[in-house]
């Protein structure tokens, strides 16, 4: 089946989603960089999720699950197939005596949540302000900053499994580890929704760490360059910032992907940069680190399309 069959057939059974053919990944990626997809998808309905799941896997046509687009690297050959968007943006906030659940979609942004709940006055995820992407991405990456991550506040999540079944996790179920969760060991499904367990606070220092995070993320992170976010996982017993900023590495690019001048565990795509670029100056950054210190450095961000 070629692009134009997928497109015509799913045209007809879609309800709202939106089907864009040959659409350039850097257009949909906070990196700016990337070929295109054959088929992109920007699905706002369950039933549509559902739908493409179901129709991919009985055409054999490969399908690639896309967030926000931070955290991603997409190769510059694009990406074959179908192209997911889940934009599920629903909230709901449910008392429960001195707690909040909040159920929310997996393409809400993050940084707006953050919002949300400090108008609500509820305290314990302000850590995620800043953090690019959506709760989708968020969850399955169990994403954190100054000393919180997911996995201390989610207390369920709903995914769709590629049958189109429709399941819920506990929050010891989702296996969280650093930067991880069964989400991305097994790619058991897709991520409909979370749910948040948040206690009440103090509104103005909820505001006032927010506001502290804010100004640490402009002081100390490349923000005004496009960007996957931190490149690099931190290391077990050591800072991989520390030790690519040791190698000298500051400033050091190759084509258009340049190490970060402000913070050594990002890269930047400072000028047109390809994922070749990345992906070569991400080799060569192992390689220093490895000969100086004997450490193996993992990519924090997720490579995919086609090689």
């Amino acid at each position: 089946m070629d692009k134009n069959e997928i497109v015509q057939n799913l045209t007809k059974v879609l309800k709202t989603a939106k089907i864009i053919q040959d659409e350039p990944m850097k257009k949909r990626t906070t990196f700016r960089i990337g070929g295109t997809a054959d088929i992109y998808i920007r699905a706002k309905e369950v039933e549509d999720i559902r739908t493409v799941l179901l129709f991919a896997k009985e055409h054999q046509i490969p399908i690639t699950i896309i967030g926000n687009g931070s955290n991603i690297l997409v190769r510059d050959k694009g990406i074959r197939g179908i192209a997911l968007e889940v934009a599920l943006e629903e909230v709901k906030f449910q008392e429960e005596g001195n707690t909040m659940r909040i159920t929310v979609g997996a393409g809400y942004k993050i940084s707006g949540l953050c919002v949300m709940c400090m108008e609500r006055s509820l305290t314990g995820f302000e850590f995620a302000y800043g953090i690019p992407g959506s709760i989708g991405g968020a969850v399955r990456m169990n994403a954190g900053a100054h000393g919180g991550q997911m996995q201390d506040v989610i207390a369920s999540t709903t995914y769709i499994d590629f049958d189109g079944n429709i399941k819920t996790l506990t929050n010891q179920e989702q296996e969280f580890d650093y930067r991880e969760s069964i989400f991305s060991k097994q790619n058991i499904g897709v991520i409909l929704e979370t749910k948040l367990k948040l206690e009440y606070g103090n509104q103005d220092e909820i505001r006032s760490r927010m506001k502290e995070y804010t100004v640490y993320r402009k002081e100390k992170q490349p923000i005004s360059y496009p960007s996957a976010g931190s490149t690099f996982k931190r290391g077990d017993g050591f800072i991989t910032a520390k030790l690519i900023d040791e190698c000298g590495l500051k400033g050091y690019q190759i084509g258009g992907a340049k190490i970060s001048d402000v913070h050594a565990g990002f890269i930047i795509n400072e000028k047109e940069a390809t994922a070749k670029d990345v992906l070569e100056l991400v080799t060569y950054t192992r390689q220093k680190v490895y000969e100086k210190f004997g450490k193996k450095i993992e990519l924090e961000i997720e490579v995919i399309g086609e090689e």
